[in-house]
């Protein structure tokens, strides 16, 4: 079982680890630092960091073992936006060609030593071929013409905060865009498309509410067994893929709430997932004051309710994207919320723990690969 847990957060990267004791935190880095997201490469060890500097803008931080000295490394950069060219969103709000935010990092394929993608705001993929000492932005995606009908959803720009990679084949590649879709590159990112027959957004007008590419994934994942099997936390439900993305299916009845932003699935089950409930977009705080994670098991005819260990009485934590993870073995699960609160779970989340209750407020959470 993995025995590390990176929890990114507004002022550092903390380790929680397992130890004689029990868990507890064993190591801060960039402290007082807005760590955005965080990567454990299980391929070579290597953790990356990024970092957002406000005046100074976004960095990244690489170092070999968790443990060494960190290093900085080259942050995604867009090139300079042409001469003549207006970039703006069907809002008329103007989409900078600057790079505002590192939302997700991702690691190659295992035959692809060195490759490391990352999903930015405004809208923006790079890719790295050296670990971070340069970046590439996937101009095929960046100029795909769907892309003028993406807008902000909780940011006043697009962004790319999920990354999925097929283990099969890493030619075979996923990302989703808020608010833009889910899009899928079979060739390694020379050519895209962007699938989602049976997703739909409540915020458009009835003619538009099913467009695949103004579809507000709140984050995709996907399962590694099973790699065609898909989750997502959309913005007004949940949706379910068994082809790749191609064809999508509303999971409806889901107590007390259908909306949120966090999922995660079994890593060889890809009919498990959970998720954390808020109320609704207006609202997000969970429903009566009372923290729980949804569970399905069979794909999301049926969901239990998993509280034990959680509070369930003045509750208002609000779980970002990124703020739950699972393990390899599929066993546990981490939970970190925009209170500073962080529990583990250890038996699929039918009870939880208390990690820590007074951490700054929570970007991401990840087990780091034993």
């Amino acid at each position: 079982m993995d025995k590390r847990i990176l929890v990114a957060t507004r002022k550092g990267l903390f380790t929680v680890a397992e130890g004689g004791g029990g868990w507890s935190i064993v190591r801060v880095d960039f402290l007082g630092d807005n760590v955005s997201a965080v990567l454990a490469d299980a391929r070579d060890g290597h953790v990356f960091a990024a970092l957002e500097h406000g005046h100074f803008g976004v960095k990244l931080h690489r170092t070999r073992r968790l443990g060494e000295p960190w290093e900085a490394c080259a942050a995604p950069a867009y090139p300079k936006q042409p001469e003549g060219v207006h970039d703006v969103d069907p809002m008329g709000r103007t989409i900078p060609w600057t790079t505002l935010k590192l939302w997700a990092l991702a690691a190659g394929g295992p035959s692809e030593a060195g490759l490391i993608w990352c999903g930015t705001l405004p809208g923006g993929l790079f890719r790295s071929r050296d670990r971070g000492e340069s970046w590439e932005l996937v101009r095929s995606l960046w100029d795909a013409p769907e892309r003028k009908a993406w807008f902000g959803g909780g940011y006043d720009t697009p962004g790319i905060h999920s990354i999925c990679v097929d283990p099969r084949d890493p030619s075979v590649v996923r990302v989703a865009v808020s608010v833009g879709g889910v899009w899928t590159t079979r060739d390694g990112g020379v050519s895209w498309a962007c699938k989602g027959t049976g997703m739909w957004a409540a915020y458009l007008p009835p003619e538009r509410r099913g467009l695949p590419h103004t579809q507000d994934p709140h984050c995709l994942v996907q399962c590694r067994t099973q790699p065609d099997r898909l989750w997502v936390q959309h913005h007004n439900g949940i949706f379910a893929s068994r082809d790749g993305g191609v064809h999508w299916q509303e999971i409806t009845n889901v107590a007390p709430s259908s909306f949120g932003f966090a999922v995660a699935v079994h890593p060889q089950d890809g009919a498990t997932a959970w998720f954390v409930p808020a109320i609704k977009d207006e609202l997000r705080i969970p429903t009566d004051g009372k923290l729980v994670v949804t569970r399905t098991r069979d794909g999301g005819e049926s969901f239990e309710l998993l509280r034990r260990g959680l509070p369930q009485e003045h509750a208002y934590d609000l779980v970002y994207r990124h703020g739950l993870d699972v393990d390899q073995t599929g066993t546990r699960l981490a939970l970190g919320s925009t209170t500073g609160s962080l529990w583990l779970s250890q038996d699929q989340g039918e009870s939880w723990q208390s990690l820590a209750q007074h951490l700054p407020p929570i970007h991401a959470v990840r087990f780091m690969p034993a």
